[in-house]
């Protein structure tokens, strides 16, 4: 498209060059470079079409090539790494196939040349299984519910804090009324857990977006809605014009008016 759009360009002006005041040869000598160009003109036509036959429009019926992604690009181009090139003793006809593979801490596959190569799991973008696809986010692989230009999913994020509230202050297990306990110094002795304060771990499901133009991961709140549908200046400015209550009860539904007017394309 770029290429047609530049010879366009190159043939109006040219003709602008040249005008009725030229001399007749001045004019002939032009002959030969829009030929050229026309020539290119065809074959860049030629290839947008091919291009065009090789994409479809995303619907609820289309189905991703089934194997693993190791970053956004193959996504965008649906080329995963086949299931069959991965080099491993799991069953590739397992109905838990994914969760096992994921389940390891690296996993070795084929490349295009037939070599041999390794990626830890928590690397992989994701997988796409029965055409589905599913994003590593939070150490876990989660699936895409929403697809389209602006695509939505939930995950389960585990959190990690050592933080404790107690009335004697920061226990446990820092200052005690019994010294510092439990449990550094104790009257009683060295006390069996030692120094540090315990880890607590909390785990919540939280919603995210997908901005399939660039790949990022965006947390679902009103400010990223209104940052992503400023592609589309109307459908923005209608969005930004409701009350902030009013945006929060509606953007899921602004994401499914974007994706409607702006059609996600897939390679076959």
């Amino acid at each position: 498209m770029e290429l047609s759009q530049n010879i366009h360009t190159f043939v109006r002006i040219l003709f602008e060059k040249v005008s009725k005041k030229d001399h007749f040869m001045q004019r002939k000598n032009i002959i030969p470079i829009i030929s050229m160009l026309a020539t290119l003109f065809a074959a860049d036509l030629v290839a947008q079409s091919d291009s065009v036959s090789n994409v479809v429009r995303y619907t609820t019926e289309f189905k991703f090539r089934e194997g693993f992604y190791l970053n956004f690009d193959q996504v965008k181009n649906n080329k995963p790494i086949p299931k069959s090139r991965l080099l491993t003793s799991i069953d590739y006809n397992s109905k838990t196939f994914f969760d096992q593979v994921t389940d390891l801490q690296s996993i070795t596959y084929f490349d295009d040349l037939g070599n041999s190569q390794d990626v830890e799991t928590k690397n992989l973008w994701g997988y796409s299984k029965n055409g589905i696809l599913y994003i590593n986010v939070g150490g876990a692989f989660n699936r895409i519910t929403i697809m389209g230009n602006i695509c939505h999913f939930v995950a389960n994020i585990t959190t990690y804090s050592n933080r404790y509230n107690s009335p004697y202050g920061y226990s446990p297990y820092g200052y005690s009324p019994y010294g510092y306990s439990p449990y550094g110094y104790s009257p009683y002795g060295y006390s069996p857990y030692g120094y540090g304060a315990p880890t607590y771990r909390t785990t919540e499901m939280r919603q995210f977006l997908l901005d399939f133009n660039t790949g990022k991961v965006l947390e679902y709140d009103t400010k990223n809605v209104t940052m992503l549908l400023m592609i589309d200046p109307e459908l923005h400015d209608e969005f930004a014009r409701l009350r902030s209550k009013k945006q929060q009860q509606l953007r899921f539904m602004y994401i499914r008016k974007f994706n409607e007017r702006h059609p996600l394309y897939i390679p076959k």
